[in-house]
């Protein structure tokens, strides 16, 4: 415990820095993914290709993934844009599936209603399709942002990797310093649970719908 409190500005640090290189890629590959995943709802070729592409990229390995990048960048290796860049693939690898899953059960008659009402493609997309859409991408994103701030922690190796410092550094040291490495996965632990929380928290606030729904099937 004492390592623990002399350390807690370089533990606070540490953490911004994880947040940072954990989340941006899933803001990028949130971006990225959507266009992909209506091309993958919208036709049936295109789903056949993307999905399983998107499942192939996410059994390569991240330490592997983050080797490479420096090759395929043109980046030095303790760049933190290698792991930025391998999360936001990891990250379009899992919503890939879950926007085109989440799109695809947008009921027929609510897009056909829309076109009624004289949306075009883009404007419905926007405006109504992916509002319905929201509570399953939500739960896609979610499983991302943990994911990604679980695998931060593996960059440490390459030299890139926030609380991941603790955690090897602590391991290396002789002897072992558990205090630092329980310290490092605890904050790891806490950053996941509380960054799911608020993604929860705001997958219900933009579906109040969805709330006022369920609590009429409660009653």
């Amino acid at each position: 415990m004492n390592w623990v409190l002399d350390h807690i500005p370089e533990l606070l640090s540490a953490s911004g820095d994880h947040l940072q290189l954990a989340l941006l890629p899933v803001a990028v590959g949130l971006v990225v993914s959507l266009p992909l995943g209506w091309v993958a709802n919208r036709w049936r070729v295109a789903r056949a290709i993307l999905v399983p592409v998107s499942g192939l990229l996410y059994t390569i390995p991240s330490l592997a993934l983050f080797v490479i990048m420096p090759l395929v960048l043109g980046t030095r290796i303790l760049d933190p844009i290698n792991v930025q860049a391998a999360l936001t693939v990891y990250t379009v690898a899992l919503l890939v599936r879950s926007i085109a899953d989440a799109l695809a059960a947008v009921p027929e008659s609510v897009i056909a209603a829309a076109s009624a009402m004289g949306y075009r493609t883009g404007g419905r997309f926007f405006a109504v399709e992916l509002p319905l859409a929201v509570p399953v991408l939500i739960a896609g994103v979610r499983v991302a942002a943990v994911s990604n701030i679980s695998l931060v922690a593996v960059g440490q190796i390459i030299g890139v990797g926030g609380l991941g410092f603790f955690l090897l550094h602590g391991a290396q040291s002789s002897p072992p310093n558990y205090q630092e490495i329980v310290a490092g996965i605890v904050l790891i632990v806490l950053l996941a649970l509380v960054v799911d929380g608020l993604l929860a928290f705001a997958g219900r606030a933009m579906t109040p719908w969805a709330r006022k729904r369920a609590g009429v099937v409660a009653r």
